[in-house]
């Protein structure tokens, strides 16, 4: 089918391509009556309007973008990123927008991405995730003239409102639930450390730790994979001081961690705890049940495309903080085992 064009209307309502283009944009310059048939007469003909020309009269791209430094086949496999999707999506929907999504395997090909949706005025604007320590993306994105919302706490550091959530109510609430049923050796399995959400999870985990008077958190970091944190854990349950419970930095590591229990001949939760951060299907469907750390991440998506389309619109967009993160319990976890 032949694409409507406003030429087409105008013929079918009898009236210029000029008054069409008053009417559907908005404009005055025509009355409402005539506004109102035009405007019928082009939903009933399927018109949309052009992205493109639309860019050009308005400097508009209608879309925004999110790119993801990891490998895709971490992507595909981890929750986190499906559940911010979708949050995203629920923000954009009722405005049209459109999401860019691309996947990069390094920071240059990341940073050359942004130089080439703003060119291209493919995005009006961008979300931006895993902060590393001396990012240099917020810079390049100012330089752009890029807007871009931080997804993850940056209190105003990099130039760009974040939209984050409070780790350490989560940390902290995670280590008193595990010391109160007597766990005192216990591991962490993080993420890349280059991340600052891992390296500031880990600070909390250790002032957590020396606050409950704990002898301390040991941290294997991974690249978020199944089989990293397979690997991590094998690491942790074969040495002379195996932890008493494991907290991952993902589900997938938690689930993954699973196998290697039954593996190694070790009950989940007599002999060994495991907590997952950030709950999802995945927690909810092995057995036993993942005790997991929930952060809502959906919502987290939703408000962070509404506080970068804000931005895109004009408006001063402030940090925002996010209800805290809730523990919830379930069959992985219970009272650590008496000392042999």
């Amino acid at each position: 089918m032949k694409r409507p064009t406003i030429a087409d209307i105008a013929e079918a309502a009898g009236v210029s391509k000029g008054a069409v283009s008053y009417a559907l944009n908005g404009k005055p310059g025509v009355s409402a009556q005539t506004r109102e048939r035009i405007t019928e007469i082009a939903a009933r003909m399927g018109w949309h309007p052009s992205s493109a020309a639309r860019a050009l009269s308005d400097g508009r791209a209608g879309a925004i973008g999110l790119v993801v430094d990891r490998p895709a086949w971490v992507l595909g496999i981890e929750p986190f990123f499906m559940q911010l999707i979708s949050g995203v999506e629920a923000g954009l929907a009722a405005t049209g927008t459109a999401l860019l999504l691309q996947v990069t395997q390094d920071a240059g090909a990341e940073e050359a991405a942004y130089r080439r949706w703003w060119g291209e005025r493919r995005v009006d604007g961008v979300l931006l995730v895993d902060l590393r320590d001396d990012d240099p993306r917020p810079g390049l994105l100012a330089e752009l003239g890029l807007p871009a919302v931080v997804v993850g706490h940056a209190a105003g550091a990099y130039g760009a409102p974040s939209v984050w959530i409070d780790d350490a109510a989560a940390v902290r609430e995670t280590l008193a639930y595990l010391a109160a049923m007597g766990h005192r050796r216990i591991a962490r399995v993080a993420g890349p450390a280059r991340f600052v959400h891992t390296r500031e999870r880990g600070e909390v985990f250790a002032a957590c730790a020396a606050e409950l008077s704990l002898p301390g958190v040991p941290c294997v970091h991974t690249d978020y994979s199944g089989e990293d944190g397979a690997r991590a854990t094998r690491r942790l349950l074969s040495g002379p001081d195996r932890p008493t419970a494991i907290v991952y930095d993902n589900d997938v590591m938690a689930v993954a961690a699973l196998s290697v229990t039954q593996e190694m001949g070790i009950q989940v939760p007599g002999e060994l705890s495991l907590v997952a951060w950030d709950d999802s299907e995945l927690c909810r469907l092995v057995h036993p049940a993942l005790t997991a750390v929930s952060r809502r991440v959906p919502q987290y998506g939703e408000r962070a495309a509404a506080a970068l389309l804000a931005l895109i619109r004009g408006e001063k967009v402030a940090d925002m903080l996010l209800d805290a993160p809730v523990l919830v319990p379930r069959g992985s976890t219970a009272p650590a085992p008496a000392r042999r």
